[in-house]
């Protein structure tokens, strides 16, 4: 059998420090630690993969902890952390409110809420996916969560924090996890990949951080696909063929036809694209990004709004040097356009095809106005 973890589970965080992207959580959380301020219920919201049930564990874990360091992190020696980290802690208690949403799962947990822990000073119930439970479990749930033991503390993880009930709202202190930047999830696959002596090309890891979309168990589990595809080496046309992403260089092509007012070049470019198996509604969304992430770079105030690498940001503030303002503005408007009336052409292609000779266009078109 092998021996082989997933990055996700292998690097989960153990310690508030090692949570990524959300220093301002973690923070706190060691500030209420530090300062004997515990609430009795919490309740973390935020997308998927941004550590809100990783945080939870660690929270679970450090307030039991018998000697602690004075970071406030969990020392990982006395018997309490080894119970948790063995897995054999009865201080922590996991409900998935997805599978368990009924009344009587509920009050099964409220029983074991009275009894006192056997080792440490907390009992942590860690309820994943809490907007789940049913109006009637929820109802089941509020008196506990108002007047709870004092060795009970609540951790209520969400994605949907909309979907709970204001009187469970009221209860709980409130922290919203935020999406984590491409940039943090680019480090810190860099440093995982340099752990697991993997080569891996900076551009490489941004796609693959663009590509999660702010989630970073999302960002593991592609990094897994990629090394699994490509062996210990990344580079960036590995990420770009795995995950059928359109390279950065068609769209500084495409902009240089458009500013060349070369519409044969532009047409054999999104021929060249569609063969490839590309969608064409993704090559115009995809499109107008480029020509925002330009507009971006006209000012170096926003220059740094741009979630791409260094070596593809330099490309990006030489390109917008060339065109004016007025330029990048029509072509959004241009593309902007295309995007809504995509899914409702008939000849889907044709729509691209005339936004690009749009685009050919815009140069003439601003010359005539002005004269």
């Amino acid at each position: 059998m092998s021996d082989f973890v997933v990055s996700a589970r292998k690097y989960r965080p153990q310690t508030f420090d090692t949570v990524v992207g959300q220093q301002s959580i973690t923070s706190t959380l060691k500030n209420a630690i530090k300062s004997d301020h515990l609430a009795q219920a919490f309740l973390f919201c935020g997308s998927r993969g941004v550590g809100k049930t990783s945080t939870a564990r660690i929270l679970a874990k450090t307030i039991n902890c018998f000697n602690r360091t004075e970071k406030m992190e969990a020392c990982d020696e006395c018997d309490s952390c080894e119970s948790f980290n063995t897995g054999s802690s009865l201080n922590v208690y996991e409900l998935d409110a997805a599978s368990n949403n009924s009344v009587e799962d509920i009050r099964n947990l409220i029983e074991q809420v009275r009894i006192a822990p056997q080792l440490g000073d907390y009992k942590v119930y860690i309820i994943d996916e809490v907007h789940m439970l049913s109006t009637a479990a929820f109802n089941a749930f509020l008196k506990t969560l108002e007047e709870p033991p004092k060795h009970a503390i609540f951790i209520l993880a969400t994605t949907e924090k909309h979907k709970i009930i204001p009187t469970i709202l009221s209860r709980c202190q409130i922290f919203d996890f935020n999406r984590i930047k491409v940039k943090d999830i680019a480090d810190h696959l860099m440093r995982i990949a340099q752990n697991e002596t993997i080569a891996a090309e900076g551009d490489a890891l941004h796609i693959i951080a663009q590509k999660a979309d702010g989630a970073l168990r999302d960002a593991l589990s592609i990094f897994d696909q990629i090394v699994t595809f490509s062996g210990n080496s990344i580079t960036y046309e590995d990420v770009i063929n795995n995950l059928n992403i359109l390279d950065y260089d068609y769209y500084f092509r495409i902009v240089e036809s458009a500013q060349k007012e070369d519409i044969p070049a532009a047409l054999l470019m999104l021929n060249d694209i569609i063969e490839k198996g590309f969608d064409g509604h993704n090559f115009i969304v995809g499109l107008a990004n480029h020509y925002r992430n330009l507009l971006v770079c006209k000012d170096v105030r926003t220059a740094n709004l741009l979630e791409v690498s260094e070596s593809i940001q330099q490309k990006y503030v030489a390109q917008s040097k060339e065109i004016d303002a007025p330029n990048l503005l029509r072509a959004l408007g241009v593309l902007s356009k295309a995007d809504v009336e995509y899914k409702a052409a008939k000849n889907q292609r044709l729509l691209v095809e005339m936004a690009l000779m749009q685009l050919c266009s815009i140069n003439q078109e601003l010359q005539k106005k002005n004269s």
